[in-house]
């Protein structure tokens, strides 16, 4: 008779939490959402995906077509002149070539050229100057969700400001975690004054206040997305810290580490091969919360006018208008409930994934 191989802890955890529909569901829809982001100059750009010219096929999305592709030997001729293409007064039109408009061009010229572009052919940093009356513009059959008010469209700027909350969120969460991990870990296992010492420089750290740090720092250097996950990473990871001390506190008085200090494994060894991945859970279920927390403090931000530089599409610079334009109110609706549906679905994922970690529910007698 053949035994059957009981499951893991990581596979009963996984098991739990996939019977947790709620959970579970939000984290394909939120997981799918954000793989197809990095799809987005294929789903939301005003650059086309393919263009067939005589007989010839361009990339524009994937490949920059500047004046050496074609050895012409000057400067400034790009896909604009190569396709003969002309403006709205049918005079030369040079530079990047104007895919909606070529399109047009194609389709009335009937013949073998075509254009496909993306489903939505407006770029996050594109201006609609053109269109009627001055910006924001109301939502339309054409821009869905109106435009701001420098005339982009708010679509698509919510659909890369999703992909840039979602990563800024996820470096931050990884960079304080990694620090946290390393620094509650050290002051947990030795103790004593190494860990008296270690934590009055971490309360003092933590007093620094930041907001004030962002506004010097902001001041003196260029606001960039990577200058905002450092300053974010480093008054993130004091709060790990303290729940990773205290579970080594909690674990290194057991008999399997003073097991593994018997045949002689190094501290390093039992800190990071034994006891670690036993400490884990509480700063793993507490991670979806905190992805909340860097999500909306980057809306914050942005809202406050420390965050990404202009034009950087951004949840929080479009309640800034919406502030200043209560009158438009699709500056406020459509940021609030793309908002309110990542943050729900997050918070979704951070219940499934705390009650699949719960020691109780694999501790009963059964």
């Amino acid at each position: 008779m053949t035994l059957k191989k009981s499951a893991s802890p990581q596979q009963l955890r996984w098991r739990r939490f996939k019977r947790l529909k709620r959970g579970y569901y939000s984290f394909i829809i939120l997981f799918t959402l954000y793989l197809l982001s990095f799809l987005l100059p294929f789903l939301v750009n005003n650059r086309a995906i393919v263009v067939k010219y005589n007989d010839k096929y361009y990339f524009p999305g994937l490949v920059n077509y500047v004046h050496d592709t074609f050895n012409l030997g000057l400067a400034n001729i790009y896909l604009a002149d190569e396709f003969n293409q002309t403006g709205e007064n049918d005079d030369p039109l040079f530079g990047e070539a104007n895919y909606r408009l070529l399109s047009s061009q194609f389709e009335e010229e009937s013949g073998d050229n075509y254009v496909i572009m993306p489903p939505v052919p407006f770029n996050p940093i594109e201006n609609f100057l053109s269109l009627d009356g001055n910006p924001p513009h109301s939502p339309s059959s054409i821009h869905w969700f109106g435009t701001d008010d420098s005339a982009r469209d708010v679509f698509a700027r919510l659909a890369y400001g999703f992909r840039i909350s979602i990563s800024f969120a996820l470096m931050i969460t990884f960079i304080s975690y990694f620090f946290g991990i390393i620094v509650g870990a050290f002051l947990g296992f030795y103790g004593r004054w190494f860990d008296i010492l270690g934590q009055r420089l971490v309360e003092i750290w933590g007093a620094i206040p930041f907001l004030y740090t962002v506004i010097i720092l902001s001041a003196v250097f260029s606001p960039s997305f990577i200058l905002l996950v450092v300053i974010m990473s480093i008054f993130s990871w004091m709060g790990i810290t303290y729940y990773i001390r205290g579970e080594f506190y909690r674990e290194k008085t057991k008999d399997y580490v003073s097991a593994a200090i018997v045949t002689g494994e190094n501290n390093l060894t039992i800190m990071f091969r034994h006891i670690l991945p036993n400490a884990l859970t509480p700063i793993i279920t507490f991670a979806p919360f905190a992805i909340v927390g860097s999500i909306a403090s980057l809306v914050a931000l942005d809202f406050l006018g420390f965050g990404l530089p202009v034009p950087t599409p951004s949840w929080g610079e479009i309640l800034k208008q919406a502030k200043a334009s209560l009158r438009d109110w699709h500056l406020a609706v459509f940021p609030l409930v793309a908002m309110f549906v990542t943050l729900q679905l997050i918070v979704f994922i951070g219940e499934a994934v705390r009650e699949a970690f719960d020691p109780k529910v694999f501790s009963r007698l059964r």
